[in-house]
């Protein structure tokens, strides 16, 4: 329909984007987010380029520090950002790089073979979001220095002094006017370092915090074989050597590390990179590693005899029960899906993948006959579980929305059909679940009621999980499916809600809740649709006026605000002690309430510490506890 009123529409309208401003227009683009993970991806940027510095073949250390004032320095050994002049542009190849989008040596084949920042948009990107940022290049003898603000340069390239090294320091500030948050957490920052050290095999890198003075060097110079050995720490292997190898071709480089472990999950553990960047939506390299894997298990499998004339072949889900696994590649110009890169689109890269890992596997096979006999075994066993998981996987499938009887009787469902606009609030007991009931917005909020403690997911098999009556229950809720058939597009709410009671029994509940999400819908996660809610641990009365608390230090702020004497203070130890007037105020009302949104900075921590927490070792569980039992603020007795 036309528009009277529109503005007119024409060339003079066209807004041309000079320089680095279309950075700071949509920096979203570029580094995914203006929030914490934006901010960190900065510094990722800087330190890849370092890194690719070393897979050429110059330098061998990169020193990572966080300064006062939330200012990162970064510096490597390399051959230093060309400081001669641009033969087109005229300007220093420093300036060049730091001020124009796709500019760099990463185009350039002879320069880097392999290389992480691929868009040649890194470093200018990181330039762009700086409030200011200084480059240091030594080169040919001498320290050239150039400062720039905004992405803008400030001053020339200048000789500032005299070396005999090479290579290139980065010192920026983020800027406050793009960033929500300007704090860099050094244990975020480990999290990229350690894996960079893996990946690089004698690669030493020291990550540095001037703040609370903590230091660190990575270097392993076993690889992937130590980050093996880091990931199953924690968890009981099925066999003690790893299964590694590498190699290199004129078109890509491949090295593969991996181990099976008496756990029962399936693909958490297996990371994939490609030039160091970590693909967490996997791609074509994945594709092909799983394709090999399958295909070649089996074939040994039914060569012999583990595998009967009659019976399937073993499914991949089954072979990758327990499988922990490290595949790295490395390769020129690839095809990366965003400026982000989580995922590989290079296609060629799948049939390459494939062979190559299905060559080693079946040589590994072959030569280590009794490691293959417990593969296959573990395998057979996880098929018969599957088939046993089938029926209740029948119980619990999700049909369409209008089909409300195939949802748990339990459920006190909302009104609302748009997951979007729709709250699932999960609560310990029939209690609570009374209490959330009546005191709810019943137009968007749902309530599933849980009685008694759901089954620990890190010590049972799909078959058993999938014939337990509170999984069930809490599948179905849901209705995004299990397993092979999870589909979070069918998820009928996007805030999944845990709500327990703060005592020890309601944080193990919520324990066994968070491992079965971890395990089990580790997308609802990703998506950032599972929250913690936060009830108060205090009521405060004085007369008629009543305040709530949520920690000791809130407790004890609102009591000197109240003046002490006579303050009757009231300790909650369950939401059934809150009546549904006083649950809807403190912990349900979207204007008042608290939540803690759940997210996985780190997955293979993650991972450590539910298999620590929730598995079958005794012995990294007192560990833990013994480490870790001085830092207790708050324990009921």
């Amino acid at each position: 329909m036309a528009r009277n009123d529109a503005p007119q529409y024409g060339a003079e309208q066209i807004q041309v984007l000079e320089g680095l401003e279309a950075v700071r227009k949509r920096p979203g683009m570029y580094i995914g987010s203006t929030g914490k993970d934006g901010l960190h991806h900065l510094v990722y940027e800087v330190i890849d380029n370092s890194v690719d510095e070393f897979v050429a073949g110059y330098g061998k250390t990169i020193t990572v520090e966080i300064l006062k004032d939330n200012v990162i320095r970064i510096k490597d050994e390399g051959r230093g950002i060309p400081t001669d002049l641009h033969p087109k542009l005229k300007k220093s190849g420093v300036e060049v790089s730091l001020t124009i989008l796709h500019a760099g040596g990463k185009f350039n084949d002879q320069t880097y073979k392999v290389s992480g920042g691929l868009h040649g948009v890194g470093v200018s990107v990181v330039n762009a979001l700086s409030e200011w940022l200084v480059v240091r290049v030594e080169q040919k003898g001498a320290i050239h220095e150039q400062r720039y603000e905004r992405g803008k340069a400030v001053t020339e390239l200048e000789v500032v002094g005299k070396s005999n090294k090479t290579g290139t320091g980065i010192t920026f500030k983020p800027d406050r006017e793009i960033f929500s948050e300007l704090e860099f957490r050094y244990e975020t920052l480990v999290t990229r370092v350690r894996e960079l050290a893996y990946l690089n095999k004698g690669l030493r890198i020291v990550l540095k915090d001037e703040n609370t003075e903590k230091e660190e060097t990575f270097l392993y110079e076993g690889g992937l074989r130590q980050f093996i050995q880091y990931i199953n720490k924690s968890k009981e292997v099925l066999h003690e050597d790893i299964m590694y190898f590498e190699k290199s071709t004129d078109e890509f480089q491949i090295e593969l590390a991996m181990q099976y472990t008496k756990t029962y999950s399936v693909d958490n553990d297996i990371y994939t990179y490609a030039n160091n960047i970590k693909t967490t939506e996997g791609g074509m390299h994945l594709n092909g590693f799983k394709m090999a894997l399958t295909r070649t298990v089996n074939a040994y499998g039914r060569k012999y005899k583990f595998i009967k004339e009659n019976e399937s072949n073993l499914s991949g889900e089954d072979i990758r029960e327990g499988l922990s696994a490290v595949l790295s590649i490395k390769m020129s110009n690839p095809e990366f899906e965003g400026q982000t890169k989580t995922k590989l689109g290079s296609p060629g890269i799948r049939g390459l993948t494939d062979a190559t890992v299905g060559e080693f596997v079946g040589a590994y096979l072959e030569e280590h006959p009794n490691t293959a006999k417990e593969i296959l075994e573990k395998a057979l066993q996880a098929s018969r579980a599957r088939a046993a998981a089938q029926k209740a996987k029948e119980t619990i499938r999700r049909k369409t929305v209008l089909e409300s009887s195939t949802l748990p009787g339990k459920l006190a469902d909302c009104r609302e059909r748009d997951p979007a606009l729709s709250e699932l609030y999960i609560v310990e007991g029939d209690s609570a679940g009374g209490s959330a009931k009546q005191g709810r917005d019943s137009k968007t909020q749902a309530i599933l009621p849980l009685r008694g403690k759901i089954l620990n997911v890190e010590k049972a098999r799909e078959d058993r999980i999938l014939n337990t009556e509170v999984i069930i229950s809490l599948v179905t809720a849901i209705g995004a499916g299990i397993q092979e058939e999870f589909d979070i597009e069918k998820i009928r709410y996007h805030k999944i809600i845990i709500m327990t009671d703060a005592d020890v029994d309601g944080a193990h509940i919520r324990t066994l809740l968070l491992t079965f999400f971890f395990r089990y819908g580790r997308q609802i996660i990703d998506r950032g649709y599972l929250y913690i809610a936060q009830p108060p641990l205090y009521k405060l009365q004085k007369g008629k006026q009543i305040e709530y608390a949520y920690s000791d230090a809130d407790m004890e702020q609102k009591m000197a605000e109240m003046g002490k004497t006579g303050v009757n203070l009231q300790r909650y130890k369950g939401l059934g002690e809150m009546n549904p007037e006083q649950l809807w105020e403190t912990t349900m009302d979207p204007i008042n309430r608290t939540l803690l949104r759940v997210t996985i900075e780190d997955a293979i921590h993650a991972d450590e510490i539910f298999t620590i927490l929730m598995g079958d070792q005794v012995q990294p569980r007192k560990d833990f506890i013994e480490e870790n039992a001085k830092k207790v603020r708050n324990l009921d007795i």
